[in-house]
């Protein structure tokens, strides 16, 4: 049976450079992947998908409200071999239940990379849905300034502040989340006060 994969990571784990990677590992053998990431990341323009460090692939948009397993009946069941989903915390709950019963109901593995976590530690809910169904969860890991691993992703405020209050989707880059460790994330704030 297929199963539901979370790979997870802080940002600048190379989350996206892995789904880039496992994409080409697949197609290298022959089998056929179905890219797909949802409307919510727009950072590298509508359909691209692209990693820091310069892999990039062409993905299908997936929309809020779009039912992911009746796209995958009408248009790509007998030609999917495997499903890879970037930036999957931005997925709807039941869309990550329709990720389920494709893996579930047509045997194809389904394999999302993406956040745990915002910058004030609160699971997305694409992330929690994710971490109630997945068969398997993967931490992808980085590392802090200081050496430690990292586990959240601070957000910067334009005047170099950490940022304690917000939305909850601001996308941004290098220039607006770094990941690190909870000590180092706690000793800015603390310095702030």
């Amino acid at each position: 049976m297929a199963k539901l994969y979370f790979k997870y990571g802080a940002m600048g784990s190379s989350k996206t450079a892995q789904a880039l990677i496992t994409r080409f590992n697949y197609i290298e053998m022959g089998m056929r992947v179905w890219l797909i990431k949802p409307s919510k990341d727009t950072r590298d323009g509508d359909s691209s998908v692209k990693s820091r460090i310069g892999l990039e692939a062409e993905a299908q948009i997936i929309y809020e409200g779009d039912d992911i397993a009746r796209i995958f009946n009408d248009t790509r069941k007998g030609e999917t071999d495997v499903i890879i989903a970037d930036e999957a915390q931005f997925f709807e709950p039941c869309q990550i239940d329709q990720l389920h019963e494709i893996a579930t109901w047509e045997d194809v593995p389904v394999l999302c990379f993406g956040l745990r976590t915002d910058f004030m530690l609160r699971l997305f809910p694409g992330s929690r849905r994710l971490l109630e169904l997945a068969e398997s969860i993967t931490e992808i890991k980085t590392i802090c300034r200081c050496g430690s691993k990292a586990t959240v992703n601070v957000r910067f405020l334009p005047d170099g502040r950490v940022a304690t209050e917000g939305e909850q989707i601001v996308l941004g880059g290098n220039e607006t989340y770094k990941a690190m460790c909870y000590k180092c994330m706690q000793t800015l704030i603390r310095q702030q006060k």
